[in-house]
């Protein structure tokens, strides 16, 4: 069986002859094996066995205008800085305390990021591996970075319902970009791929009960998201 089909197989709980694979590294690692090993991108997945690939849309939203000192800024306006991903440099929500300062602010639109390209993208593997799509949707580092972490945490018992929404809000924009991946393409793409760190090195980041209340239901929505698709 090929890569798509050792991975279907695993999905559809089903033993395969080996274990599916996948390399999740880091932009940094990526770069240093790809001139340790004399490959390009292609070449170094073949090199690991990955057993996926993964398609993206094209930013074609406003020109980001970074300020001095940061080098990348997420579709909320927040700015980071340093080693990997960086560290964000303010927390632009950090002082919000109401439902229409949370409706008051700049959400991004989620027509700024293009799927047109993605069915082409695929056609280059020619249903050899397991293809990864939607948008990678990290809800929860956003509203981090929106309020800053700690601070967080005091809104979710001070202002429970104004973290809701912020919750609410930065969910909606994921969803709307996925929704519109999966109305272009979502008959070549075998996987809705998300990703959201809820644990640290000792255990959860937040209790059982807080994730019910806070981010469960922001999971359930793009697990519903994908299966309306099929995914």
């Amino acid at each position: 069986m090929n890569s798509r089909q050792r991975v279907l197989t695993a999905f559809d709980h089903r033993e395969t002859e080996i274990v599916p694979r996948w390399c999740g590294a880091s932009d940094e690692f990526w770069l240093k094996a790809k001139n340790e090993l004399n490959l390009d991108d292609e070449g170094l997945r073949h090199r690991f066995g990955d057993d996926f690939r993964r398609v993206y849309t094209r930013y074609c939203g406003p020109e980001l205008n970074l300020s001095r000192g940061a080098s990348w800024k997420s579709p909320f306006g927040i700015e980071r800085n340093g080693i990997g991903y960086g560290q964000p440099l303010t927390h632009p929500m950090s002082e919000v305390c109401t439902i229409e300062e949370v409706e008051d602010y700049p959400w991004p639109d989620s027509q700024w990021m293009d799927p047109m390209g993605i069915r082409s993208d695929t056609e280059k593997w020619e249903g050899e591996f397991a293809i990864l799509g939607g948008d990678w949707s990290p809800f929860w580092h956003d509203v981090i970075d929106l309020l800053g972490h700690e601070n967080l945490y005091y809104k979710m018992y001070d202002y429970p319902d104004v973290v809701k929404r912020i919750f609410e809000k930065v969910t909606d924009y994921y969803i709307e970009v996925s929704r519109n991946i999966f109305d272009e393409a979502a008959d070549v793409i075998d996987i809705f791929f998300i990703g959201n760190d809820l644990g640290g090195q000792t255990g959860p980041l937040l209790s059982l009960d807080m994730y019910l209340e806070f981010i469960h239901p922001s999971i359930r929505r793009f697990i519903d998201l994908g299966h309306s698709y099929d995914l």
